[in-house]
């Protein structure tokens, strides 16, 4: 809503390499015109700060891609337009995905003084043959040093690991989680692997060169994670994200509550002023269309009340704090957006639990959040308009 803070999504899709796992909008490039891409981020960036005037930005999070291998001078010019065009919100949060091979000491220190003040490390993987398999291009030595350096340079850093992978079991995975809740990071994102339409690892699955895991044993593992996340002071606060209380990311609690963001940059997606943004996903055509319009905007699209009710309602349960149905309908000028019956029945069952209004995942419902969304969700004939 309009009085509320920004959020402000920046994408950089460079990669050294491809994984064979990612569905992210990352490419792969001999050369990049570091000046160009300083200037073509910069442009966007002032467009959507035209359309936003007047606003307080909450955080920036520079995604991708791997944002790492920006030019310091690039992010640093980027964070001072941000707060040239918008009122900065005490402790902004400034966030930039790295990459462990992808950056040195000198380049995380040099990120540090251009303004980001968070780093999300991907780790993936504390072990040499889990890395291998994943595709990835460091080390486990490499990331238990890389981490160590972020942690010098950063006031706050969260790291990424990928589990449920072939083989994994409650013993292996409760060895690999019990070194990475030692290593004091006070967040981590923590994803069972998904095979992805379009990767390289769907084609090996296609091809039956190797198999999933089972889902009774993707269940167990993540059940265990839930645990000794919580016992060791990082209870999740997102469906696959957990933290300390008090150091979630703030610009992805942004998303899930719904708030306003604006997306740039190559294949970067915004919500604000009712509009959905999608921006040229090929670094080339987000180029071009950026000289040519001033902006890197593919696709906007205004959201119906319908539309945004539904996609607050997804995004939401994904919290551990859940939901105010009502408050969501309201918002939107509608009667209701949940079958309360529905809701009641899964109350009932374990899944959800119930407070009014407000509703929210249980452990049992996390598990199966696409099938409880696509049961409480009211039929279009009971969503009525109100007034």
């Amino acid at each position: 809503m309009s009085g509320d803070p920004l959020a402000l999504y920046i994408h950089w899709p460079f990669c050294v390499s491809k994984c064979p796992y990612c569905d992210f909008n990352s490419h792969v490039r001999s050369s990049v015109d570091a000046e160009a891409w300083k200037q073509g981020l910069l442009a966007d960036l002032r467009h959507e700060a035209r359309l936003l005037s007047g606003r307080r930005l909450s955080s920036i999070f520079f995604g991708g891609g791997t944002p790492s291998l920006m030019d310091p001078s690039t992010v640093e010019a980027l964070i001072r337009a941000a707060a040239a065009e918008w009122t900065f919100t005490d402790n902004v949060e400034v966030t930039l995905e790295a990459n462990p091979n992808s950056v040195e000491a000198a380049r995380f220190a040099d990120l540090a003084a251009a303004g980001v003040n968070r780093l999300s490390l991907g780790v993936q993987s504390l072990d040499d043959d889990a890395l291998s398999f994943l595709g990835r291009a460091h080390s486990a030595r490499e990331a238990r040093q890389a981490l160590e350096i972020a942690q010098s340079a950063f006031a706050r850093v969260s790291f990424d690991l990928i589990y449920g992978l072939p083989g994994d079991t409650e013993s292996s995975w409760s060895d690999a989680l019990s070194r990475a809740l030692s290593l004091g990071t006070t967040h981590l994102s923590l994803y069972q692997l998904t095979i992805e339409p379009g990767t390289r690892f769907a084609s090996m699955v296609s091809k039956k060169q190797f198999q999933p895991l089972d889902s009774d044993t993707a269940a167990k593992l993540y059940e265990l994670t839930d645990a000794m996340t919580s016992a060791a002071g990082l209870p999740l606060y997102e469906i696959s994200n957990y933290a300390r209380r008090g150091d979630e990311s703030r610009h992805n609690l942004t998303y899930w509550r719904y708030g306003e963001y604006a997306g740039i940059g190559p294949g970067g997606h915004g919500r604000r002023l009712g509009m959905r943004t999608v921006r040229h996903k090929k670094p080339e055509n987000f180029l071009s269309a950026v000289l040519r319009n001033g902006h890197g905007i593919a696709e906007e699209a205004k959201l119906s009340p319908l539309e945004a009710a539904d996609e607050a309602l997804v995004m939401g349960l994904r919290l551990s704090e859940g939901i105010d149905a009502r408050a969501i309908a309201s918002r939107y000028g509608l009667a209701t957006i949940v079958d309360w019956q529905c809701v009641d029945d899964l109350v009932r069952s374990g899944h959800l639990k119930r407070a009014g209004t407000r509703i929210a995942l249980t452990p049992a419902g996390r598990l199966l959040l696409d099938y409880i969304l696509g049961q409480i969700v009211a039929a279009p004939t009971r969503i009525l308009a109100v007034g």
